[in-house]
């Protein structure tokens, strides 16, 4: 491999079959904190032996500035924090707690035998459009900073690196900006240092597009590309070349329409090759706008057809990659429908011909007005339980808070909040946020509950204040699963 290593190119892990995988789902490391790893990169180190998660670092009070944050796993679902693989400096001119530090990815580069870790860099008003450039000795840093340029003379907005597995050559992604002058997305090349650009391979014009990835086969490239809509879900486009050189095909859709793409922004893509099978998966962020530091990851599989030139995500609420075989399966959980729930207080069944058997469960505001599953089976550890919704924020009008999107004026709020309580325990209710749907668009968000071994479990949910009110979605079903081996 010309200068490259295998991070990066994504080869099989020696490992055992993993936890599950649960889109959407409050990630927690081996300490038990959440996993803050926001528009990551994921990548197989053959040095180490492990998968790398490189993040933004975000908590409360400080969205950005915040640095890069790095984790291991051997199995993409035990994750492992190594702190800060790049720390925030205080006055330093591009690294200083209120620059802009987003979308790290890291390269190994066998020429300078170290670590290259490249990053949108930036000034609070997004005046700068550069790229960050730092390096490190070994994968989980600490990083130190080498410089941050215009990529050939150019704008640099949303970032991506993608890594030819061919010729182990790699290039970076990046939007020009959102000015008249920009709305570009270029592809270029890195020298073989993967130090520095040294060629624009091509440009895809005045799509408008950001948040770039590439995800490789053995006939095609597929480039993934959000629409511009701030932190507010919409829906990802792909396109398809023979060579990354193009010539590149018209732009399609990769989820059903009005998801929004499940709720997510595009990001980056891993590939897995197994002793079986190879899976790509699409790294997606769901994020909270409200709290962007509590924001959450979509990672779902691609189903891609080389013949048809078609790439498309497929949803799974809960699946368990083993990255031994690149094998795949998705979980099977027991399913207790809306129909047969208990409600109170507002709470009422309405017809929906879209909901399982025509019902879907709604009214579901305040603490008094709840709806109940009943005859809920556990077994006394910790389960995964998928809530199927509808949010129809998008009825509201513009000049109400969480009004909606689709009207002139309107704002998005991009969730409602559920209470949950778990066999009528009101010392330990559960939080679940309920981002915005679409009309007749259901969609399942998960929690991790602890139901009692035995059938007589309950599962009652009521409406949380989001900061506006204290209405829940509209609930469809939820649906049970065994849990984790």
């Amino acid at each position: 491999m010309r200068g490259q290593h295998a991070w990066g190119l994504l080869l099989a892990a020696s490992a055992a079959a993993g936890k599950y995988i649960v889109p959407g789902g409050r990630w927690r490391d081996t300490d038990g904190e959440l996993v803050n790893a926001h528009a990551g990169s994921v990548g197989f180190d053959e040095a180490s032996g492990k998968y790398w998660l490189f993040g933004e670092y975000k908590v409360e009070g400080q969205t950005e500035g915040g640095g890069v944050s790095v984790y291991s796993s051997e199995d993409l679902a035990t994750w492992e924090s190594h702190g800060l693989a790049l720390a925030p400096i205080e006055g330093h001119p591009y690294i200083a707690p209120s620059h802009i530090i987003q979308r790290p990815k890291v390269v190994y580069s066998s020429i300078s035998n170290e670590y290259h870790m490249h990053w949108h860099a930036d000034n609070s008003s997004y005046g700068l459009l550069l790229q960050g450039y730092a390096t490190s000795p070994t994968i989980q840093g600490p990083y130190t900073f080498a410089n941050a340029t215009s990529p050939l003379g150019n704008w640099s907005q949303d970032f991506g690196l993608f890594t030819d597995y061919k010729d182990g050559r790699s290039y970076a992604l990046y939007s020009n900006g959102d000015s008249a002058q920009g709305r570009d997305v270029y592809l270029s090349r890195y020298d073989e240092d993967a130090a520095q650009l040294e060629a624009v391979v091509h440009r895809f014009p005045k799509y408008d597009l950001e948040a770039p990835a590439i995800v490789q086969t053995e006939r095609s490239y597929y480039a993934l590309m959000s629409h511009k809509t701030g932190y507010r879900p919409n829906n990802v486009v792909a396109f398809r070349a023979d060579s990354l050189a193009g010539p590149w095909s018209q732009p399609w859709i990769v989820a059903p329409l009005n998801t929004r793409t499940f709720s997510s922004q595009s990001g980056n893509t891993l590939t897995v090759r197994g002793s079986s099978a190879t899976t790509h998966l699409y790294i997606g962020d769901q994020w909270d706008s409200n709290s962007l530091w509590e924001s959450r990851y979509i990672w779902l599989p691609m189903a891609i057809d080389d013949e048809r030139g078609d790439l498309r995500l497929e949803w799974h609420d809960v699946y368990d990659l083993d990255v031994k075989t690149g094998e795949y399966t998705a979980v099977d959980g027991q399913t207790y429908y809306g129909k047969d729930a208990e409600t109170a207080g507002d709470a009422y069944k309405q017809e929906a011909n879209f909901a399982s058997d025509g019902v879907i469960l709604t009214g579901i505001y305040g603490n008094d007005s709840t709806v109940t599953f009943s005859g809920i089976e556990g077994t006394g550890k910790p389960q995964w339980v998928s809530f199927y919704y509808q949010n129809t924020d998008d009825m509201g009008f513009g000049d109400q808070p969480g009004g909606s999107p689709d009207r002139i004026g309107g704002s998005w709020q991009l969730r409602r909040i559920s209470s949950v309580i778990v066999n009528g325990d009101t010392e330990h209710v559960e939080t679940l946020f309920q981002r915005d749907t679409h009309k007749g668009i259901l969609l399942s968000t998960p929690l991790q509950l602890t139901l009692k071994e035995g059938a007589n479990n309950t599962i009652t949910v009521g409406g949380l204040s989001n900061g506006f009110d204290f209405k829940g979605a509209d609930l469809d079903r939820i649906v049970v699963y065994p849990p984790e081996e």
